[in-house]
């Protein structure tokens, strides 16, 4: 396991999450118009085109959405080449592209303690409903921005669609899946994590072959450079338009802060991932729910009810998991991990949160988004008991929490959803991994990475052997790229695998590997 960086010093510590706290205050004051609008906001330094990280939406609700934006004119200067004062910044939504059809608008403040970044809680929206929006800087427009809210709880609907990616090294490759994604018909998109990495950036830009500057060749390690480690990223044009087509959920793995974490171990929180949760909320299409508190920490999961045909509970992995018991990385199981009082994926508050919600819902399906498998993977056989415990496995008590409260509260059709592993996996979930036989009481799907490990082969060769030890591991592909979409009825739930042939350059087209079908009432998937 990495450490994070040396915890802050107690003067240093109150002073950084002294200035957290008046964030906090002060993000309510962003939601404030200030007078004048936007178009007698200062100039920005140079003249430059202030919105070079595009635009985005999330956490749709019924009533209202999420807009987001930075406004960044020089990405990789401490301030951003913005002035160091709150600046108006004008939003709009439409109902129409051309934005004739003016429905919500105003102006809020983006602050520098923020990085300039803006996060309009739009409310008052009509349920189940396309929009369109923009935001605009003094004389400087925005794209047009595309975003829905979700349906009433109580709705019926016929159908739903949407995607699920993770894994996005800049450095390994282009984003080509991300510009296929933008291009399907899709309600919403799940982000399951490692939307950055915390190493720093080769000057020819790695497989991208693309020149970088010299303050990106270490890692970030402070708040000026996790924001600039974000505007890299999200640079990306092809990002960038699957951001600006559809509203997102995001939910975060350790690369947001450093490999191979359990936040529940830092104690106090190291000003590294304070400064990284800091980053993550600036730069995402979250609302004031997640601000960062005075101790560092956000809230992060959140419930997503699609109507009565789908509840979506997005989990946070990271923040509250304590170390596994039996051990980090590849190591033997023991029955410290099935000890509940021993370890925990979620922490006690979550965890609670999520069994009652299923316990609660009333949907068809229920979908939980994680950021690592929940299955069993099994790398020695009977020969052995060699697991990966930085994942589910490394915590069966919580697991088996979850798998117990499908069967007791008879949890309609749940399915899990899951990024990590830079490979792809669809998985029967059974009531116990350590029985053989034991019934399958849900389904998983693993989506591969975007772009991380590039074009290598690096994980069929390793996991493919193991697979034969796993029968409930239903298909496996260690070694292609791309995005997973599911398209959700009554009677089914479809999932497309959308890989690329090569994350080499940008336009390389994604197509369906592979499908699979769950039916109604009867967990697992079947090749179709």
């Amino acid at each position: 396991m990495t450490k994070n960086s040396s915890p802050l010093s107690a003067v240093d510590r109150r002073r950084f999450l002294g200035g957290i706290g008046a964030v906090a205050g002060l993000a309510a004051a962003a939601q404030i118009p200030l007078e004048g609008g936007a178009l007698a906001a200062p100039r920005v330094r140079g003249g430059e085109f202030p919105f070079k990280l595009g635009i985005a939406s999330g956490c749709p609700e019924p009533g209202g959405v999420v807009l987001w934006t930075r406004l960044v004119p020089e990405p990789f200067s401490p301030d951003g080449g913005m002035p160091s004062r709150a600046v108006p910044v004008d939003w709009q939504v439409a109902l129409d592209p051309r934005m004739r059809k003016v429905v919500k608008g105003g102006t809020v403040s983006a602050l520098p303690e923020l990085a300039h970044s803006v996060h309009v809680e739009v409310r008052g929206l009509q349920p189940d409903r396309e929009y369109y929006y923009r935001f605009r800087y003094r004389g400087e427009v925005t794209e047009v921005g595309r975003t829905r809210t979700a349906p009433r709880e109580r709705d019926v609907l016929m159908s739903m669609r949407f995607a699920f990616a993770s894994c996005q090294d800049w450095s390994h490759g282009y984003y080509s899946a991300y510009r296929s994604m933008a291009e399907e018909d899709l309600d919403l998109v799940l982000h399951l994590g490692d939307y950055v990495y915390e190493y720093g950036v080769p000057a020819d830009g790695g497989l991208r072959r693309t020149p970088t500057p010299d303050v990106l060749r270490q890692g970030p390690r402070d708040l000026a450079r996790w924001r600039m480690q974000y505007a890299l990223y999200k640079s990306d044009p092809d990002l960038q338009r699957a951001h600006a087509r559809f509203p997102w959920l995001v939910t975060w793995d350790d690369h947001e802060v450093v490999n191979d974490y359990a936040g529940a171990e830092d104690d106090p929180i190291s000003a590294n991932r304070v400064a990284a949760y800091r980053a993550w909320y600036e730069h995402q299409p979250v609302g004031r729910r997640s601000l960062p508190r005075r101790n560092g920490s956000l809230t992060l999961y959140r419930r997503l009810r699609w109507g009565r045909l789908a509840q979506f509970d997005l989990l946070d992995t990271r923040q509250y998991r304590t170390a596994p018991p039996c051990g980090w990385g590849e190591a033997p199981s023991c029955d410290a991990g099935n000890d509940p009082s021993k370890g925990s994926m979620l922490g006690a508050t979550q965890e609670k949160w999520l069994l009652d919600g299923l316990r609660r819902s009333s949907a068809r399906w229920n979908v939980i988004a994680t950021s690592v498998m929940m299955a069993r993977l099994d790398h020695d056989g009977p020969s052995g008991d060699i697991i990966w415990h930085d994942a589910w496995d490394g915590y069966p008590a919580s697991r088996r929490a979850i798998t117990d409260t499908f069967t007791s509260a008879r949890v309609r059709n749940p399915v899990l959803v899951a990024g990590d592993w830079h490979s792809t996996f669809v998985n029967d979930i059974t009531s116990d991994f350590d029985r053989p036989g034991a019934p399958v009481v849900a389904t998983e799907f693993v989506g591969t990475s975007i772009s991380t490990n590039g074009d290598d082969e690096v994980y069929g060769p390793y996991y493919g052997p193991m697979i034969k030890w796993n029968p409930h591991i239903r298909f496996f592909d260690g070694d292609r790229r791309g995005y997973v979409t599911c398209t959700v009825n009554a009677r089914e739930w479809r999932t497309d695998l959308r890989m690329v042939p090569t994350v080499s350059r940008a336009d390389a087209p994604a197509t369906t590997f592979a499908s699979f079908a769950v039916e109604d009432r009867r967990p697992g998937a079947v090749r179709i």
